[in-house]
């Protein structure tokens, strides 16, 4: 790989799915695992050919890549008004160029919008998009492109990737009816020329071929490989997935277990009790608790007499004689309920918002 390549992460939509921890942050910035989604997602690349391990640079605890550019494009609102801020302060040593898009028209519109700044070979990965996989491989790449996939039991509700006997991609189908093809596309793709995807932007643009006034990258990859584009399947490890609040408590569960947690082992001590794993904040204050299994307490969280269980808790959080599961608990939200022994509550509440249990009762 002799030029530069670019690493581009569409983050535009409206992430209705996640409210309403959304209302108040674009998807990239939720948290799992004690860190943001971006921030997993930046660490994902960190195999790409010439980052790593040479092209790493190290800053206290975090390795971070540095050779390739980044294309950020950006929804109108919170992703324009928070992302540039947050890679400016967390990643200054990273070359990231910002395109917004202001009319959610799909992802070849978001590159296209983007083509400025497309030259050369371009990794395409969608921002709720955390898997498993090695990029290093991509030094000898042969193929003009490449599909990150990964086989799943039910391949009618995804996106597949129809392969000939040869393992080439004869089509990517959008939601197939047929059970006959298990390669679902994950939303990860490399591409070794970036003016071929971009004519086939133009052709697809010129076709009018959309869905609900969107045009899907999956039509203008089809339309590369009517052209004899040679593209080849890459089967990922693992597929964690961020559009929903269900999926994300999934995936905080899977990187809980897989490395990112900070408590591994059974603790009691001062009357909390850790049930690993779990990640628990350096600055948050705990008294009287029992935090875990799968928990995330993000910073300057105050919990006090309660039971946190398979839920993420953001910064500034407080939950006070309650206790959750299944919960995701916004930035500086606050949870009173009435005993830690109750049984207990599954929430989700975004940012700056209270639910007060003791009060409901006052009430009664």
């Amino acid at each position: 790989m002799t030029q530069t390549l670019k690493i581009v992460i569409p983050t535009a939509g409206w992430a209705t799915r996640m409210r309403p921890q959304t209302w108040s942050k674009p998807k990239p910035l939720v948290s799992v695992a004690g860190r943001t989604v971006l921030d997993h997602l930046l660490e994902m690349f960190h195999s790409v050919p010439g980052v790593s391990p040479a092209g790493v640079i190290s800053t206290g605890s975090k390795q971070r890549p540095k050779a390739a550019e980044y294309i950020i494009i950006l929804g109108p609102g919170l992703g324009e008004a928070q992302i540039p801020p947050f890679m400016q302060e967390h990643y200054p040593e990273l070359k990231t160029h910002f395109v917004l898009q202001p009319v959610m028209r799909g992802q070849s519109d978001a590159l296209w919008l983007a083509r400025k700044d497309l030259t050369g070979p371009v990794l395409i990965c969608f921002s709720d998009t955390l898997m498993v996989t090695d990029f290093s491989f991509l030094a000898g790449e042969k193929a003009d492109g490449v599909a990150w996939v990964k086989p799943v039991p039910d391949p009618r509700r995804f996106g597949v990737a129809e392969v000939d006997g040869q393992g080439w991609v004869r089509r990517l189908v959008e939601k197939p009816q047929t059970m006959d093809n298990n390669l679902a596309v994950v939303g990860c793709y490399y591409l070794k020329q970036s003016d071929e995807l971009l004519s086939a932007i133009q052709e697809h643009f010129r076709r009018g071929t959309s869905l609900k006034g969107e045009y899907f990258l999956t039509d203008t990859i089809n339309i590369m490989i009517e052209r004899g584009l040679k593209m080849r399947t890459q089967t990922v490890e693992a597929w964690l997935d961020t559009g929903t609040i269900d999926a994300t408590l999934e995936t905080n569960r899977y990187l809980l277990e897989h490395g990112k947690a900070n408590k591994t082992k059974n603790e009691e001590q001062e009357g909390v009790k850790i049930v690993p794993p779990v990640f628990i904040h350096p600055s948050a204050r705990i008294t009287n608790s029992v935090i875990g299994p799968y928990a995330s307490i993000g910073a300057d969280c105050k919990i006090t007499a309660a039971r946190i269980e398979d839920s993420i808790l953001e910064a500034g959080g407080t939950v006070e004689t309650a206790a959750l599961k299944s919960s995701f608990i916004g930035r500086q939200a606050t949870v009173q309920g009435l005993s830690a022994d109750d049984p207990p509550l599954k929430l989700n509440i975004g940012d700056n918002s209270s639910v007060n249990l003791k009060q409901w009762r006052a009430y009664d």
